[in-house]
Formats: structure tokens, C-alpha cells, sequence
């Protein structure tokens, strides 16, 4: 398995996106439940297709190309945007673009897309393939890496209300188990668990 912590940055992000391409080509169902409790396997495509072009245009220069709508083709949505963050990661110059936010402070676009979008993407990839019977290549270490420096967090974490309670984990969880139970995910949720879904 690769070792994510090893690679560029946009090396890093280029494996977790392809794992995540990988995933939602095996998707049959977008209306399937997900372990996030509002949203079927769409609305992830959704989230992450939706939060990152403004989040960028907010604090840089770069601007993003509108893509596909989720509703009508979710995988060319997500493979545009997907595109569009791999080039301006490939490009040491918009990689090295100057992000400013009050809630961030300074710091380089490929930093940002680094600290905050290939997490978002990697976390979601276990969303994705738990709720359409899938494995994600999750790599352990890099899950470690995430739980570590957000628990340094502390309440501001759940405060900022991106993230569900702490879910009980057993003492021999591994390392992905642990972090998707810190985000809020029952790490044994299955698809069969949610009654409300009637297929």
C-alpha cells in the first residue's frame, strides 16, 4: 500500500482521489444510505464537489470551472473538479499561490488543499465504500496522521459542527476504525442497518 505521508503533495492527493474515482465507479445505487445519516452516496459527491471551489475563490486568485451538476452526472461532476485540483497542484506556481482566510490565516493553496480537501476526500472515501459494499484502500498511518492532529483540536472540533459525536470504538480498533469513530461514524455501520431505506 502506498505510504501517503511519503509523497508530494500532489502525489498524496493524487492517490486518494483515484481511490475514490475507483470507488464511485462501482457505485449502483446514488440513492443508497450512507453512514452519515442525511445523506445518500449523491450528496457525498455533493459535499465535496460543492465546498472546494469557494473555499479557494474566497482566499486566492484561482478559480475554478463550473462543472457538471451532481444531479444529472455525478461522476463527470466529481472527475472535472478532481481534474482541476490535480492541475493546480501539478503547477508549482498555482500550487504555490498565496490562500488568506480569517479563519486559516496565510498559507499556499497546495497547503490548504493538503490540511483540508485530501482528508475530506480520504474520509469520505470509507462513506462511500461502506455504503456501497466496497473496500476503500484506506492507508492506516495516514488515517493515524488525521486523528492525531484533530484531536489537538480539542471542542473547537464539534464545535464547528462539520463532525458527529465520538463513537465507541474497542480497544483492538484499528487505526481507520478509530478515526471514522472520532468523526462521528459507527464503524460497523452496513446499508441493512438503516430501515428507512426499502430497496
Amino acid at each position: 500500500m502506498t505510504v501517503l505521508n511519503d509523497l508530494s503533495v500532489a502525489d498524496r492527493y493524487r492517490a486518494v482521489a483515484a481511490d475514490f474515482t475507483r470507488l464511485l465507479a462501482g457505485v449502483a445505487d446514488w440513492e443508497a444510505p450512507t453512514p452519515v445519516q442525511e445523506w445518500d452516496v449523491r450528496e457525498i459527491v455533493r459535499h465535496l464537489v460543492d465546498w472546494l471551489p469557494g473555499l479557494l475563490a474566497a482566499g486566492s486568485p484561482i478559480q475554478l470551472a463550473a462543472v457538471p451538476g451532481v444531479d444529472d452526472d455525478p461522476v463527470a461532476a466529481w472527475r472535472q473538479l478532481d481534474e482541476q485540483v490535480q492541475a493546480v497542484l501539478d503547477d508549482p506556481g498555482t500550487a504555490g499561490t498565496s490562500y488568506r482566510s480569517q479563519m486559516f490565516g496565510e498559507m499556499t493553496v497546495a497547503t490548504l488543499i493538503d490540511q483540508f480537501w485530501t482528508p475530506d476526500v480520504f474520509m469520505h472515501s470509507w462513506d462511500l465504500a461502506r455504503a456501497t459494499g466496497q473496500q476503500a484502500n484506506l492507508e492506516p498511518r495516514y488515517a493515524a496522521g488525521l486523528h492525531r492532529g484533530m484531536a489537538r483540536m480539542g471542542p473547537a472540533l464539534r464545535e464547528s459542527g462539520q463532525f458527529g459525536e465520538q463513537q465507541p470504538v474497542p480497544d483492538d480498533a484499528d487505526e481507520v476504525d478509530e478515526l471514522v469513530a472520532f468523526i462521528g461514524r459507527d464503524p460497523r455501520w452496513r446499508p441493512s442497518a438503516d430501515p428507512q431505506h426499502d430497496r
